[in-house]
């Protein structure tokens, strides 16, 4: 890494190594965070787990992403700490420890993104680069108090960087404001081929909505719920069922991607994602089929509700839970939060995350989701609605 100093666990202490970025640019000024996850020219890429790092090599080239930041003038800082193959929510990594979540060091970072919301939130980072799956940017921009962007599927290209689900993966950002995320998402990808009209319908996600805690209902309902807005239902077959359309697919597509390495290493699995590894192996056919088909359907509600309008969405159900909560939290916090995160990823859908309060004396983060292609233009929109836009 080249900064000096991390106290709060957010870099991985690579060898340091120069990255080439352009004198001038719309970045010039910004220094930049990558996970662990992309290449970058120099350096090796651990994704989290021992024994890929034990068998990487110095990257020959760096990943498209974060090659577009550099050229537009982003300095790069270092690679940041993920959850192992970045297949969890937490960002307690069991081999190279948890960042530490300088919001709320009591509390979970969030992850598979952590060290990337850490570094940002630090102010270790201006802006960093992260994945997001299931909601690896969502939670830990939630949780420690930053801005997060996910943007459309697709929007962003992926070579050079790890693949867990491909039709869900997405390349996402942190920020500590709206104005330097809307600046980096710029440079990252094409004006919008859809952009929202200037102020677009506002729907109030009732099903969503119902999921929440008491508290972090109140920091939606103080951010958001003053605005006109119309009450809509998200999901066609219920929450559940969105839920499990999504764990098959992703499981299925893991069954790809990283099932193969965690067999061919012998890798030793951490609890959580030995759970998750057995569930994807499990899987049959006409499972994986049925799951499409609730996904192609669930996808096709959302296009049609988004037509010229946003959700004013919960981004996750509560606030993030203490380092040394008991297994039944852990266990159970991911399935709730991903009733909420895995909306947009089903339907391949931009979100952005933003703060609006404290619960439990932790960072609880509101957001918006758009329909597809309108990413720049949702960060510009909720830059108006934000609370601290709304004194």
């Amino acid at each position: 890494m080249l900064i000096e100093e991390d106290a709060y666990h957010a870099f991985m202490p690579y060898p340091a190594v120069s990255v080439e970025n352009a004198p001038q640019g719309p970045l010039s000024g910004l220094t930049l965070a990558v996970k662990d996850l992309f290449d970058v020219r120099g350096y090796r890429t651990g994704c989290g787990c021992p024994l890929k790092l034990a068998a990487s090599r110095e990257a020959e080239t760096t990943a498209p992403a974060v090659q577009r930041l550099l050229e537009a003038g982003a300095r790069f800082v270092g690679k940041t700490h993920t959850d192992e193959l970045a297949w969890a929510l937490y960002g307690m990594n069991p081999h190279f420890g948890t960042p530490v979540n300088p919001k709320a060091p009591d509390r979970i970072p969030g992850g598979s993104s952590s060290g990337s919301a850490v570094a940002v939130a630090a102010g270790l980072a201006d802006i960093a680069l992260g994945t997001d799956t299931g909601g690896s940017v969502r939670a830990p921009a939630s949780f420690c108090g930053t801005w997060g962007l996910r943007p459309t599927h697709g929007r962003v290209p992926l070579a050079g960087a790890m693949a867990l689900a491909p039709s869900y993966d997405t390349a996402g950002l942190f920020a500590r404001d709206g104005a330097t995320l809307l600046a980096a998402a710029g440079a990252l990808m094409d004006p919008d081929p859809v952009p929202l009209p200037e102020m677009p319908d506002l729907l109030w996600p009732a099903d969503m909505v119902a999921q929440l805690d008491e508290a972090p209902r109140a920091v939606l309902e103080a951010a958001f719920g003053t605005m006109p807005s119309r009450e809509v239902e998200v999901y066609p077959e219920g929450a559940d069922a969105a839920y499990a359309a999504y764990r098959v697919t992703i499981g299925a597509e893991a069954q790809e991607t990283v099932l193969p390495f965690i067999r061919r290493s012998g890798m030793p699995l951490a609890r959580g994602i030995d759970g998750r590894v057995a569930a994807a192996a499990a899987l049959e056919e006409a499972e994986i089929d049925k799951a499409r088909a609730t996904r192609h359907a669930f996808a096709a509600h959302l296009e049609e509700l988004l037509v010229d309008a946003v959700l004013l969405a919960p981004a996750v159900h509560a606030a993030p839970f203490a380092l040394d909560a008991p297994d039944e939290v852990l266990d159970g916090f991911r399935h709730d939060a991903m009733r909420l995160l895995c909306v947009a990823g089903l339907a391949g859908l931009p979100q952005v995350v933003l703060p609006a309060g404290m619960v439990e004396g932790a960072p609880c983060g509101v957001s918006l989701i758009g329909p597809r292609g309108s990413d720049l233009s949702l960060v510009a929109l909720a830059r108006r609605l934000a609370p601290e836009a709304h004194p």
